[in-house]
């Protein structure tokens, strides 16, 4: 325990402070108010021409309406789009297009109606439009209604969907219609199956020609796609009755359009429409729906840039018990020779199904027409027909509620892939039940495939492994390359050369090589004189790798890292080479390799390499280029700012990057290659001068046992020194990495760092290092002792301190408080406060098991409860919740879908029972995150209050002292 003497109130400061804020302040004087902080901007969805002379992006305020925002990088002309959001820009940089999106007024209201339950159709919710402008002259065409776009590759075409109408006549024809009583034996088609049926159906497309303007438009278009290398428009028909379903080519290549239906099928369902990269092909799914308007079994066609599309995949060439179904995955190689698609299990379901209708119309003979069986109150099978009950079986290789988040975006649908070679028309399985996961590749010999389930069970606590496959795409045969690897697809554990011989993957701290043609694997690593594994991993669990890059085109070496430098390692034998010479752990800089091209999944070993190198000491990045067979040279980096390459474009050597720093927001530059006179292209808040910011620096101690750690101080505004400030601590795990990023501009569970440093505190962003075992004692350890540094520095007020965390912090903060009481205040959202309650619970957002984050992951126990259930109770602040002197603030959402929100009652309700000063936020229907901007705004206000009170001395307001009866609302 850690004790200090009775505070005292810095009534002085306060008080001046007020006085300050009356006065008349200068620019650059002023203190941030949460109604300023809606006003910032952040850029989203930038962009960049093929040819580098144009961009665009999306400026989004934190609280109001978004413009999209086309420059010139030629000149700086700009052309702004009011309400636009995810711009593009035509290949031949002559047009940009932008969704246009419902006001804010609009989604409030539209989501104030949703939580009333407010009956209303689709057209009560707020649509988006499209904007097409000529950058040439910034003329712009808006139109209502429109649910997405696309450019042609050549960019003279745009095609745009529109949602679904529904007339002034169509409506009331449909109400007279519901009004009439159904004729004697007709029965009343349900509701929902009516909607089902209705949103099959296609909506109007329109294909547009650029230059002249001139439209078509094509009915109940269900899908559409651009071919990627030519001015083809793929569309899918969903018509009523299924009359005229089909897909139709529209092909607009020369002078004179054409147009081609490629299959058509009454009641025909088309889907997947997808075009190959490299080549003119485009592949489809297609089947045929039953009266019911449910699909029957699936064909896969291919149609090659002339003649008709041919099937190239049935039921016919599906493994015994599977069948090709409608609902499909489809990916083709970067060559367009190999298609990747999925077959399905016959499922029992269906069987049963088809027996169950068999029974019913047995059972049916005999009886008149609509005629139904008599009342059985007593009929068991009747009854238990409205059963709701789910079995917990010990032995379910995934427990229900993680089954039943999979269900939707995982299971329901699931294929098990499958190759068609278009050369030969041969077909091939690759993925079973054994082994259900085949990733596609551009490979033509192997692809590697995956499986969890020996692991499954395990996983509740020990978390994600998978055994990885190579996979024989001529035979579907495969060969194991690694057992029991950690993370599956989620960490960096397997990659395949781009001759297919060589799997690359990560365990036990060692880099290896698997070679399928031998079935041999080596270790690149082991003699190396650097660790490969994490080495600032604290958590239970084996540390993972730092990750690889791409390999050579040749096939002939793979790039991996280690903390701090870049190697190569040659796949057919020899010793990894440091290409950068160690000079990234001599200096504590972390180098790694840019991708410059998106589009490519391998590196030209005769072109220079551009690097990012993050000094780990001083908090801030360079780049440099490497050239084959060279040394490192520094192309920009100044020592004070984060930097991130954005993109290039794809025609030219321009590049967008971004730079930042603490005071400098991260706004878009461009630069050659070489990083030569950078230019600013955009200015998002220009207001930032206006407000008493602060500054940020990087401050180092170390702990009474010796470990040397590393913060972020971020000084108030219009600092004084020699003056003490109270001071804000906020933090989680390693937040020094902060000192030169931008904070985001934005309303949240977050404190909002110029928002306090603007009113007179300092922030403070400790790191915090971990023992396993004991991760509560860890965090006060490094937060005491980094107080005691900024009391020292002569920064730190200590009578106000306080301590603010959420969800992992949270529970740190929980803690913390238990144990000292130099925090005047400290707010704690979504804490775990009872370890041994909160081990066995569900995270309901993904539905797994709790268990693995104490025994294996962030909660870094490292051992079951029932093994190690002293150091439960030993790190949970609620055993020792009669420690606490801290006045303490409690956030949750009370749909918390990460931390039971129980865990915030127990925490609350053993204060109550002991009499300490305590206040939970309940924010209803809130999850993890709050998400409900009235909520977020009112719990950055109450934070700040319950702040200003304890460390400024400032009026607590009612809540605070009084709380908020319930009165039915």
């Amino acid at each position: 325990m850690i004790r200090t003497g009775a505070r005292k109130r810095s009534i002085l400061l306060a008080a001046a402070m007020l006085s300050a804020a009356a006065t008349t302040l200068a620019a650059g004087d002023k203190p941030l108010t949460f109604v300023d902080l809606m006003r910032f901007s952040q850029i989203e969805d930038a962009v960049m021409s093929a040819d580098g002379t144009w961009i665009a992006y999306t400026l989004v305020p934190d609280r109001g309406d978004g413009e999209v925002v086309a420059r010139s990088t030629v000149d700086g002309t700009e052309v702004r789009i009011e309400r636009g959001s995810a711009p593009e820009i035509s290949r031949d940089g002559r047009w940009v297009a932008a969704a246009i999106t419902p006001t804010l007024q609009a989604r409030e209201k539209a989501e104030s109606d949703k939580k009333k339950k407010a009956k209303g159709s689709d057209e009560d919710t707020p649509k988006t439009g499209l904007s097409i402008v000529r950058l040439a002259d910034g003329d712009q065409t808006r139109i209502d209604e429109v649910e997405s776009f696309a450019f042609s590759d050549d960019g003279r075409w745009l095609a745009y969907k529109m949602y679904e109408a529904k007339g002034d006549e169509a409506e009331d024809d449909a109400a007279d219609e519901a009004k009439q009583p159904p004729a004697a034996g007709e029965g009343v088609e349900p509701e929902e199956e009516a909607e089902e049926k209705d949103e099959k159906l296609g909506t109007v497309l329109r294909l547009r020609e650029l230059a002249g303007g001139s439209e078509i438009a094509i009915e109940y278009v269900a899908e559409y796609a651009f071919a990627e290398k030519a001015a083809i428009l793929a569309v899918s028909v969903s018509a009523p009755d299924g009359e005229g379903n089909g897909v139709r080519l529209y092909d607009r290549r020369g002078e004179v359009p054409s147009e081609q239906d490629l299959h058509t099928a009454l009641r025909g369902r088309y889907r997947e429409l997808s075009w190959a990269e490299e080549v003119v092909a485009l592949a489809f799914v297609a089947a045929i729906d039953d009266e019911d308007g449910e699909p029957g079994d699936a064909e896969v066609f291919v149609w090659t840039g002339e003649g008709e599309a041919r099937r190239v995949a049935s039921k016919a060439d599906a493994p015994e018990g599977f069948t090709v179904p409608s609902a499909n995955e489809l990916t083709w190689s970067r060559d367009g020779r190999r298609l990747f698609f999925g077959f399905k299990p016959v499922s029992d379901t269906d069987a049963d199904a088809d027996a169950d209708a068999e029974t019913e119309k047995g059972e049916g003979e005999g009886k008149g027409e609509g005629e139904e069986a008599p009342f059985d109150p007593y009929d068991v099978a009747a009854i238990l027909e409205g059963r709701g009950v789910d079995v917990w079986h010990w032995k379910d290789p995934r427990i229900i509620p993680n089954q039943k988040e999979r269900w939707e975006e995982f299971e329901k649908d699931r294929v098990y892939r499958a190759v068609v070679h278009l050369d030969d028309g041969r077909v091939v399985a690759l993925a079973d039940l054994a082994m259900p996961e085949v990733e596609p590749t551009d490979n033509p010999r192997f692809a590697l495939g995956r499986s969890d389930l020996p692991y499954l069970r395990e996983a509740t606590w020990n978390g994600q492994f998978a055994d990885l496959y190579a996979v024989d795409l001529g035979t579907g045969e495969r060969r194991l390359a690694a057992r029991r690897l950690a993370g599956g697809w989620d960490a960096p554990t397997g990659s395949l050369s781009p001759d297919g011989r060589w799997v690359l993957t990560y365990s036990d701290g060692d880099w290896h090589l698997f070679d399928s043609a031998a079935g041999t694997a080596r270790n690149l690593t082991a003699d190396l004189p650097v660790s490969f594994a994490d080495e600032d991993w604290d958590y239970p669990a084996d540390p993972p790798g730092y990750g690889h890059s791409e390999w050579l085109a040749d096939g002939s070496a793979v790039m991996i890292y280690d903390k701090y430098d870049l190697w190569k390692a040659p796949a057919s034998g020899g010793a990894p080479v440091c290409l950068t010479a160690g000079r990234g752990r001599d200096a504590q800089v972390v180098f790694r390799i840019i991708d410059l091209d998106q589009e490519n999944d391998t590196i030209d070993p005769s072109a220079p390499l551009l690097l990012s190198g993050y000094d780990d000491r001083r908090k801030h990045d360079a780049f440099y280029s490497l050239p084959p067979g060279g040394e490192l040279v520094k192309l920009i980096g100044d020592g004070g700012h984060r930097m991130q390459v954005l993109a290039k474009a794809e025609a030219a050597d321009r590049l967008l990057f971004t730079r930042e720093r603490y005071d400098e927001f991260p706004d878009l530059w461009t630069t050659g290659l070489g990083f030569e006179a950078p230019v600013r292209l955009s200015d998002a808040n220009p207001q930032i001068a206006d407000f008493a910011w602060g500054s940020a620096e990087l401050v180092e101690w170390t702990t009474a046992d010796g470990t040397p750690l590393q913060g972020v101080l971020i000084k108030p505004g219009n600092y004084q020194p020699g003056t003490r400030y109270p001071v804000l601590v906020y933090y989680y795990r390693f937040f020094s990495d902060r000192l030169n990023l931008f904070n985001e501009p934005v309303v949240n569970h977050r404190p909002s760092f110029p928002v306090y440093a603007s009113s007179g505190y300092a922030v403070f962003l400790p790191d915090i290092r971990f023992e396993v075992g004991r991760p509560g004692p860890s965090a006060v350890k490094c937060l005491t002792s980094g107080v005691a540094r900024l009391v020292e520095l002569g920064i730190a007020d200590p009578d106000a301190v306080g301590l603010h965390g959420h969800s992992w912090s949270g529970y740190q903060t929980a803690f913390v408080v238990t144990q000292t009481d130099i925090f005047a205040a400290a707010a704690a959202g979504a804490p775990v406060s009872n370890m041994t309650s909160a081990y066995s619970g569900i995270r309901w957002g993904t539905g797994l098991a709790r268990q693995f984050q104490y025994e294996k992951s962030q909660s870094r126990i490292g051992g079951s409860l029932w093994e190690t259930p002293e150091l439960y109770i030993e790190n949970s602040p609620v055993f020792f919740a009669d420690r606490i002197t801290t006045p303490l603030l409690i956030e949750f959402g009370d749909e918390d879908e990460a931390v039971p929100w129980t865990q915030g009652i127990e925490l609350y309700l053993a204060c109550r029972r002991l009499d300490k000063n305590c206040i939970m936020l309940q924010y209803r229907g809130e999850p993890h995150h709050l998400k409900d901007y009235a909520n977020k705004l009112d719990y950055s206000i109450k934070m700040k209050e319950f702040f200003d009170h304890y460390l400024k001395g400032e009026p607590a307001p009612g809540w605070m002292t009084d709380g908020v009866p319930y009165q039915g609302k």
